[in-house]
């Protein structure tokens, strides 16, 4: 499901859609596109019955748009039909995309009851501060913000994704899913269609062995077993790991791999100074989605203090300056057996 901010949800907007109430304007905006797209393609296949579809659903795109149409359009009335759609795609290609729709916010205020216009707008959102949000903003239209999640907010939507399919997901293939595909949602639910054409008849849940069968990610050597290892203090296996990501470079870049490094051991840090260790306390000082992703840091914290987890950070804060070439001319795979080193050997 999409962030929710100061608008509805996307499955608040999908399914007003799908029960057939339609607001007059919608404005789908946002770096996300996946779900723009989603809800573009629901108000094409329902706004207007297929049958009547050819006189009553208009679709402009921005380079060759022009407001005035786009409003006269609007204001006309359906041909033999309930309703009619108006929709303006690829605004952000308008010339001078956001003055330009700054002119529909006098339609917007009086819209025609037997239109519904919707709007999209991809890669930026409009300015609370603009004509036409102000108009919206006083106004029964839908306003969808469709913002680009960050990487510890993929799994609901992976998990969400394949329920929808009628299928489940194991923890480790999430973590799998989000970790070497990640950003943008096209691309990462396609990789799970993908996955699930794979599954066959019988099989409803994607596994591990699933993807590395059909995408080509190793379910031993990645960085969710790199933080086991960590987590363990298990250094040879953490330099077998190291090893593989050496071999296989393009599926395992040193920068994304500290990144989710860093990520971990900024986490571990404020477990070891959590007064509170229960299971509720931690996910929540961790900002964790479930109590599942609690497993790495319990075991962690078997291993180490906080100033071992301090240590750990400037160490991937060293890494990060010498992987760019300051005070050190190692490749990024030497660089990342020598962080392991001192992770291990810090005090």
């Amino acid at each position: 499901m999409a962030k929710k901010s100061t608008g509805p949800s996307f499955r608040e907007v999908m399914t007003s859609i799908k029960k057939g109430q339609f607001a007059p304007v919608y404005l789908l905006m946002g770096e996300e596109a996946y779900y723009i797209d989603e809800l573009t393609r629901a108000l094409e296949n329902n706004v207007v019955d297929e049958e009547n579809r050819d006189f009553n659903s208009i679709v402009y795109y921005g380079a060759d748009a022009d407001i005035g149409s786009i409003i006269a359009s609007a204001q006309q009335y359906p041909v033999m039909s309930e309703r009619q759609l108006v929709l303006l795609k690829e605004a952000q290609t308008m010339d001078k995309a956001k003055s330009q729709l700054d002119k529909l916010a006098s339609y917007v205020v009086r819209p025609n009851a037997t239109t519904v216009l919707g709007v999209v707008y991809k890669g930026d959102s409009l300015s609370a501060t603009s004509q036409l949000m102000k108009s919206l903003k006083d106004s029964s239209a839908v306003v969808f913000r469709s913002e680009k999640l960050k990487d510890y907010q993929l799994p609901g939507p992976i998990t969400d994704y394949c329920a929808s399919k009628g299928f489940g997901i194991d923890d480790k293939a999430v973590s799998l899913l989000c970790d070497y595909i990640g950003n943008p949602l096209s691309k990462l639910f396609g990789e799970i269609d993908k996955l699930i054409l794979a599954c066959g008849k019988d099989v409803k849940r994607i596994t591990p062995d699933l993807i590395e069968r059909n995408i080509g990610i190793s379910k031993d050597f990645n960085t969710f077993e790199l933080i086991n290892a960590l987590s363990r203090k298990d250094y040879h296996k953490s330099i077998r790991i190291v090893d593989y990501f050496s071999k296989n470079p393009k599926q395992n870049p040193g920068v994304m791999i500290v990144a989710t490094l860093f990520g971990f051991f900024s986490k571990l840090f404020i477990a070891t100074v959590t007064k509170d260790k229960s299971d509720a306390s931690l996910q929540a000082a961790l900002d964790l989605k479930s109590s599942y992703g609690l497993k790495e840091y319990r075991t962690a914290l078997q291993y180490y203090n906080a100033r071992m987890a301090l240590a750990a950070i400037h160490s991937l804060r060293e890494y990060d300056a010498q992987s760019k070439g300051i005070g050190s001319m190692q490749n990024e795979y030497e660089l990342l057996k020598e962080l392991i080193f001192k992770i291990f050997t810090a005090s």
